[in-house]
């Protein structure tokens, strides 16, 4: 489970994973492990998206859904999070608070009850703030038209575009885009009603709602809440079959267990069920480094740029090509811890506060924990996670000298720096590349591999960044 405590956690152990068992991965094993970053993103305790695709697939069951369409739900359970970032910074931004909080809080809200929301978005804005600019930041929200709809759009439009990117069918995005409709109308990002929504989607959102209510509160709290929102929010025939589970108490124990990510794997329609090879799984790094840049204008292409800079850094230095695809699927991930970072941080244009140090260098953490769940990326989780890390131990978040940085791990250190120093920032345009080289020259030696940066240096020379 991701520790979000701050307790203090030691820095990961070298893995090597065989080199065989990446000739064929179960994706539902991938996505279900990955589906803590989607977690992150949302402030949902780790788990949600798990125990979310749980109850999705047992009412899918039961209002007799073929396998079909159950596969197809089964990944739009898995991936309904995956737009989420994207409005990240617009939620930050227009509330004045970490959009993690923000988003969290307001799940808890029925829309529906004007006074009701009124009263949570203004519990929930400018937190930490003066009286008056927490008011300022209420007024600005009730005078923004149609800011649910275009966040809510946003959102579940680049949902279903990383669903159609994994190559999932059409049924499977559509019910992510659909995800937030309600059975009344009522709803976004169309105002869809009743079986205009897609059943899949209708199922998704009963799904969602019931967990994020059970997990707080419990299954009393839950099964009251699908009975209070059913017809409004909720298809009632699908409430209807809800509430038969009310007296299974061994099944909703199970959901709140530590082998939920066992039975959701086990969940996937046998005759369904899906297998990715090597490029498949660069697909799913990609379309993950995609969901993480999304976070921030400010890191649009980052971690894209920075595999693609690792990659000619580890060729130029003579790597073997095996080695360099591993290199770039760690640098397509380097980041995803980010998504546990509020965009309040990402985006802020002065100096870091103390406490907002310590939250941005968690990330790194957060990108180990990520990745070592997920067996097909065990092996370069702890190269992605020393990103940070420099030779004189004077790096983040562990410390670690020379003698625990690989190859891989010092080369990424150079080319993220190279990376970030020649992007924009919200603090300062980017840099030239002979003023970037410079700086990152002086710390050649004592702070970051001399050959990794001799390599980055050939590279721009030739043209090749």
């Amino acid at each position: 489970m991701l520790d979000l405590s701050g307790a203090v956690i030691p820095p990961p152990v070298p893995f090597t994973a065989p080199e065989e068992s990446l000739a064929s991965v179960s994706l539902s094993e991938v996505l279900s492990a990955l589906s803590h970053a989607l977690d992150l993103t949302e402030g949902q305790p780790p788990g949600h998206t798990l125990r979310s695709c749980a109850i999705g697939m047992r009412l899918a069951e039961e209002a007799g859904l073929d396998d079909e369409a159950r596969s197809a739900l089964y990944y739009a359970l898995l991936l309904k999070d995956a737009g989420c970032s994207s409005n990240a910074e617009r939620f930050a931004t227009l509330f004045g608070s970490a959009d993690q909080v923000v988003k969290y809080r307001m799940k808890f809200t029925d829309w529906h009850q004007r006074t009701r929301l009124a009263l949570r978005t203004a519990a929930t804005v400018g937190l930490g703030q003066p009286v008056w600019t927490r008011a300022r930041q209420f007024v600005r929200i009730a005078r923004t038209e149609d800011m649910t709809r275009d966040l809510i759009r946003i959102r579940c439009d680049r949902g279903a575009g990383i669903a159609l990117q994994l190559g999932f069918p059409a049924a499977t995005a559509d019910s992510i885009r659909s995800l937030d409709e309600h059975w009344c109308g009522l709803g976004y990002p169309e105002g869809r009603r009743a079986e205009e929504i897609p059943l899949l989607s209708r199922i998704s959102n009963l799904a969602q709602c019931v967990e994020i209510f059970y997990t707080r509160h419990g299954r009393a709290a839950a099964l009251r809440m699908a009975r209070q929102r059913r017809g409004s929010w909720f298809d009632p025939r699908l409430v209807n079959l809800l509430l038969g589970w009310e007296g299974d108490a061994a099944w909703w124990e199970a959901l709140g267990g530590s082998e939920v990510l066992a039975h959701v794997v086990a969940a996937e329609p046998r005759d369904h069920r899906r297998v990715v090879d090597g490029d498949g799984l660069d697909a799913v790094a990609q379309a993950f480094a995609e969901i993480v840049d999304a976070k921030s204008p400010f890191t649009f292409r980052h971690s894209t740029n920075v595999a693609a800079y690792a990659c000619a850094v580890a060729e130029e230095l003579g790597m073997d090509p095996a080695a360099g695809r591993t290199l770039r699927r760690a640098g397509l991930l380097h980041d995803v811890g980010k998504l546990g970072t509020s965009s309040r941080i990402l985006e802020k244009a002065g100096p870091l506060t103390p406490e907002e140090r310590r939250e941005m260098e968690l990330h790194p953490r957060y990108t180990w924990e990520i990745l070592d769940r997920v067996g097909a990326f065990r092996g370069f989780a702890r190269m992605a996670a020393l990103h940070h890390e420099k030779l004189d131990g004077s790096g983040y978040p562990w410390g670690v000298g020379a003698d625990e940085l690989e190859p891989g791990a010092r080369i990424l250190a150079v080319a993220d720096i190279y990376e970030a120093l020649t992007a924009d920032r919200p603090y300062r345009s980017g840099m030239s590349p002979e003023v970037a080289l410079g700086i990152i020259r002086r710390d050649a030696g004592p702070r970051l591999c001399a050959d990794a940066v001799a390599g980055l240096e050939a590279c721009v020379r030739q043209g090749r960044l």
